[in-house]
């Protein structure tokens, strides 16, 4: 099934569900009402990026902004007295995913830069290797814990929702997902945690089945690098595995970087993240 949807498509709603569930995420081509509030948004996502305050989230020697709920939008997606987030990718979540509740959490702003990744001081060799060689591949919501960074899952997202920000190229650090990926972590983890209360699932240590189902993932699904451009939407599902590429050589940028602001509301219960479609 396809990946990427029109606006206004004609296409029935139920196909690009099943497009969403087979894929692990679906695309949403340009649309004014998007477009509409990053003319909101964009200003308050630069001046987060220049507050003193939030100096901390630069990573990987200024190549990367990881601006973790730094924007101050309200539960619609409103920022600055704007409008809430409307447009298709909405109506889908609303339709599909969210029971027609829509409560975002506060945004994440993440950059990328010419020349992204720089080693950081305090990464690892290995670390660093594989953010080079496998994008810093991750699923939402597995945290690293303590000084071993042990996984647990500490964070229950109903969903990813990416919203581009600025215009750059194909090659600019894009967003990259494992096509089925989310599949076979579902799988996985089931197989680890229905053994255990649901109670304690935050509790149980998760590391070595993350790490074997990546490698699992990284043999048998699909790489699919996701350039995104303002007006577009992306929805990925919450389990599926992904990240961001190296800086491509002669990819550009305009002069804010490679911009995508994500919402992951974390809405669900544990056994609803898990069990969900």
């Amino acid at each position: 099934m396809p990946d990427h949807f029109p606006f206004n498509t004609s296409t029935d709603s139920q196909t690009v569900y099943q497009s969403y569930l087979q894929n692990g995420w679906v695309l949403f081509d340009t649309d004014s009402e998007i477009i509409e509030w990053i003319h909101h948004a964009l200003p308050a996502a630069r001046r987060c990026i220049e507050d003193p305050g939030n100096k901390g989230w630069f990573r990987h020697g200024n190549t990367w902004f990881a601006g973790v709920n730094v924007l101050e939008n309200d539960h619609l997606g409103a920022v600055s007295n704007g409008s809430p987030i409307t447009g298709e990718a909405i109506q889908f979540i609303r339709r599909w995913i969210s029971s027609d509740v829509i409560d975002f959490d506060k945004a994440q702003v993440s950059v990328y830069y010419p020349g992204y990744p720089q080693k950081s001081d305090d990464e690892s060799e290995a670390a660093f290797g594989y953010r080079e060689r496998r994008d810093a591949a991750h699923v939402d919501g597995l945290l690293p814990v303590g000084n071993l960074r042990r996984r647990f899952l500490r964070e229950h997202h109903e969903y990813i929702l990416g919203v581009p920000m600025t215009s750059a190229s194909a090659g600019a650090s894009p967003f990259v997902a494992w096509r089925g990926s989310h599949h076979i972590v579902k799988q996985a983890l089931s197989s680890i945690l229905e053994q255990h209360p649901e109670g304690t699932w935050g509790d149980v240590d998760l590391t070595d089945i993350y790490q074997a189902t990546r490698r699992d993932i990284f043999e048998r699904c699909e790489r699919v690098e996701l350039p995104l451009k303002p007006g577009q939407t992306l929805v990925a599902h919450r389990l599926v595995l992904h990240g961001s590429a190296p800086w491509h050589a002669n990819a550009s940028a305009d002069n804010d970087g490679r911009m995508i602001c994500f919402f992951r509301p974390p809405n669900m219960t544990a056994s609803e993240w898990l069990r969900a479609p």
